[in-house]
């Protein structure tokens, strides 16, 4: 799943790819926005931290695989 997360006073997004899932992710971020800085591990094993009173926005994707190809719809 993409997470892709806004940061103050900068003008490009961080975007992660994670494991986790949406649930584990908003209650992350809803702790960090009460002050705790938000911790998140991507697919590869690397920590992100981002201090929570720096978020401006945070975009959680959806947890199923976007399809590939040019099939029937």
């Amino acid at each position: 799943m993409d997470v892709t997360i806004g940061v103050q006073n900068l003008t490009r997004e961080v975007t992660v790819e994670t494991e986790e899932s949406a649930d584990a992710v908003a209650a992350a971020v809803k702790k960090a926005l009460g002050g705790d800085p938000l911790e998140l591990t991507d697919s590869r094993g690397r920590k992100v931290i981002i201090p929570g009173s720096a978020i401006g926005y945070v975009e959680i994707g959806s947890e199923e695989q976007r399809k590939v190809g040019f099939g029937a719809v």
